[in-house]
C-alpha cells in the first residue's frame, strides 16, 4: 500500500467493504474514516501517540477536529501503526459482516441488570447490553462446550475479559480480529486454563497475570508504592507511601519516601523503592490527614 500524501485522502480498494479513507484533519492530524467509524492518530504523554475515535462525522476530513474524537483504543508507535490498525478495522467490519449477526430486542434478566438489547450470534449463544454493563448468555447445551477449567455456572460471561472465553469456545462465531483478542486476554488473564487447554508455556512477556505473579514473588519483601503525590514541601519530588510487597488492609506496615520527580514512573506493575537512593521520609505531609500506622 503507497504512503498518502499528508494533504490529500485516499481510498484502499483492496480493503473490500467497508472502503478505508485516509487523509488529514483540519487540525493537522493523521485521520481515516471506515463506514461509519471515524479514526484519529492523537499526541498523548511523553512525546507518544493514542488511537482516537469518532462516529458518523458528517463533514470532509479536511474539517474534522479534535473535539470530534472521543473513544481511547490503544497507544501508536508511528503512522505505520496507525495505518495498520485502521484497516484491521476495516477487515474486521466486513468479516462481522459476513458472520450475520442478528440485533434483537430483549427484557432478559441478566447478573448486570435487565437487558436492554440482544445480539444473536447463533443459536444459544446471545450478547446482552445493560444500561452499565453487558455479556453473553450460553444455553446449557452451549455452556457444556466450555472447557471446564473456564466454564462459567449458569452460561453468562461478562463482556470486559469472560468475553474471550466464549471466543475461543466457539471461534467460528467471532472475527479475526476478535479471535486475535479473545487469545491475548486468556492468556492475560487465565494463563494457567491456557497452558493446560493448548500444552503451551507462557514465557515472560506473553501473560500478564504470569508477569505480575512473577514481579510480586521478586519483589515481595521489597517496599512497593501504593500511593503517591507531587510533595508541597520538597520540590522537585513525589511524596510515596510504600507497603512491603505492595500489600495493603489493616496491620499493613507503611512508610512514606521521596523519590526525584523525573523518576518516578509507576511500571506496570507498580514502582519499586530503592532504599539506597530514595530516603525515608518523616517530615510534613502532602497528603490530607496522613496518619501513618507504623510509619517511622
Amino acid at each position: 500500500m503507497t504512503t498518502p500524501s499528508p494533504l490529500t485522502t485516499m481510498t484502499d480498494s483492496n480493503s473490500g467493504f467497508p472502503e478505508v479513507e485516509f487523509g488529514r484533519s483540519g487540525d493537522g492530524y493523521f485521520v481515516a474514516r471506515v463506514g461509519d467509524t471515524a479514526f484519529a492518530m492523537l499526541p498523548g504523554r511523553d512525546a507518544r501517540h493514542y488511537l482516537a475515535t469518532g462516529w458518523r462525522i458528517n463533514r470532509p476530513m479536511a474539517e474534522w477536529k479534535r473535539s470530534d474524537f472521543y473513544g481511547h483504543s490503544g497507544g501508536l508507535a508511528d503512522e505505520a501503526a496507525f495505518r495498520t490498525k485502521v484497516v484491521e478495522n476495516a477487515e474486521h467490519q466486513s468479516e462481522k459482516r459476513a458472520l450475520g449477526r442478528r440485533d434483537t430486542g430483549s427484557n432478559a434478566s441478566t447478573p448486570w441488570g435487565p437487558s436492554q438489547g440482544a445480539t444473536v450470534y447463533a443459536e444459544g449463544v446471545v450478547c446482552h447490553s445493560t444500561a452499565g454493563h453487558g455479556g453473553f448468555h450460553l444455553s446449557a447445551e452451549r455452556n457444556r462446550k466450555v472447557n471446564p477449567a473456564l466454564r462459567a455456572r449458569g452460561g453468562w460471561y461478562e463482556e470486559d475479559e469472560a468475553w474471550a472465553i466464549v471466543a475461543i469456545t466457539f471461534p467460528h462465531l467471532f472475527t479475526g480480529y476478535e479471535r486475535r483478542c479473545a487469545e491475548r486476554t486468556i492468556k492475560d488473564s487465565w494463563p494457567d486454563a491456557w497452558e493446560a487447554i493448548f500444552g503451551i508455556v507462557l514465557h515472560p512477556g506473553e501473560s500478564r497475570e504470569k508477569d505480575r505473579r512473577a514481579f510480586e514473588k521478586e519483589h515481595a519483601d521489597k517496599w512497593i508504592v501504593v500511593s503517591a503525590i507531587t510533595s508541597d514541601q520538597q520540590p522537585g519530588f513525589i511524596e510515596v507511601v510504600a507497603t512491603p510487597g505492595g500489600r495493603r488492609g489493616a496491620g499493613t506496615e507503611e512508610r512514606r519516601f521521596l523519590v526525584p520527580s523525573d523518576e518516578y514512573r509507576i511500571g506496570r506493575f507498580g514502582f519499586v523503592v530503592d532504599e539506597t537512593r530514595h530516603p525515608v521520609y518523616s517530615g510534613p505531609s502532602s497528603f490530607i490527614g496522613w496518619q501513618g500506622r507504623t510509619s517511622p
